[in-house]
């Protein structure tokens, strides 16, 4: 190349500039945000075509005196929060449903963390009690609703006893897997050092099966409220599980289906709750994500 030639590269480009982190953080943001609008979208698209479909098909098909529609459902679920239901208040309904699911779901977990726990890792009396934990799991629970009713009669007691036993097995096999998944060297490093079993229980099973007892909350709770109901159904005072009994009683469609649609909205609140817990308990973990970027 001539000097002539060089001469002639021009020197004025444009230097491009680098991004700070402040702006891929700020675009990566953006980006976030812009995809949960779609996705949000997306979803209320969807809901508005199934109900605008529902509403349609149950107006000029089918008999809305079965299948109800969704314009039914919303004058009953605000005749309930207005006037009241036949049994009191819709909010008594509510407050009693979620205190019986959330007494049986304390219960029924704290007991399914610890047996699942210390069977976990007692293989002896896991072989012993094996046989009989399966046997309890595999009675049909509106059967054991019925005879709570009967022990206990129609108050909290028997939706309660109705709750642990369903949230209790969704725990324990859990809880039980997650003792069995602890890395066997560190049980013996720790043993060596001296630990106690109480202090290997409580400062390396137990910590390291949280993941595992935390995954089944969110299945457990929803047993929870299925218990709940369950038991109301079959005999209550009070409760969503009445409201739902009632309306079945009554050819009122619209009633069962506007039950359900609270009893959805309370169990989505409380899934909520516990993966915000669940998000703060396990904040030390470090997320795949978060792991990627060191490779």
């Amino acid at each position: 190349m001539s000097p002539s030639t060089i001469d002639q590269i021009p020197t004025d480009a444009p230097e491009v500039e680098a991004e700070t982190e402040e702006q891929i953080l700020a675009r990566a943001r953006g980006h976030a945000r812009r995809s949960r609008l779609r996705t949000w979208g997306l979803r209320i698209a969807l809901i508005a075509l199934w109900l605008g479909s529902w509403e349609l098909t149950a107006s000029l098909w089918i008999d809305p005196f079965f299948y109800s529609k969704p314009s039914l459902i919303w004058q009953r679920i605000v005749e309930w929060f207005t006037e009241g239901t036949q049994f009191g208040s819709i909010w008594l309904q509510i407050f009693t449903t979620v205190e019986e699911a959330v007494l049986g779901f304390a219960i029924g977990t704290v007991a399914g963390v610890v047996l699942g726990v210390l069977l976990g890792r007692s293989r002896y009396w896991a072989e012993v009690l094996a046989p009989f934990i399966k046997a309890l799991n595999a009675v049909p629970r509106i059967v054991l609703a019925s005879l709570f009713i009967i022990w206990f009669g129609l108050g909290l007691e028997s939706k309660v006893a109705t709750v642990v036993v369903l949230t209790f097995f969704a725990v324990f096999f859990n809880a039980f897997t997650g003792a069995r998944e602890v890395d066997g060297n560190v049980i013996n490093n720790a043993r060596i050092l001296g630990a106690s079993r109480w202090q290997v229980l409580s400062q390396i099973v137990l910590p390291s099966a949280t993941t595992w007892i935390l995954s089944s909350l969110h299945t457990a709770f929803g047993f929870a409220l299925i218990g709940a109901v369950v038991g109301e159904y079959a005999g209550a005072s009070k409760g969503l599980g009445l409201l739902i009994s009632n309306a079945q009683g009554t050819f009122d469609a619209a009633g069962i289906y506007a039950g359900m649609i609270i009893i959805t909205v309370v169990a989505l609140l409380a899934e909520w709750g516990i993966g915000f817990a669940e998000g703060r308990l396990l904040k030390w973990r470090p997320s795949q994500a978060q792991s990627g970027h060191g490779i």
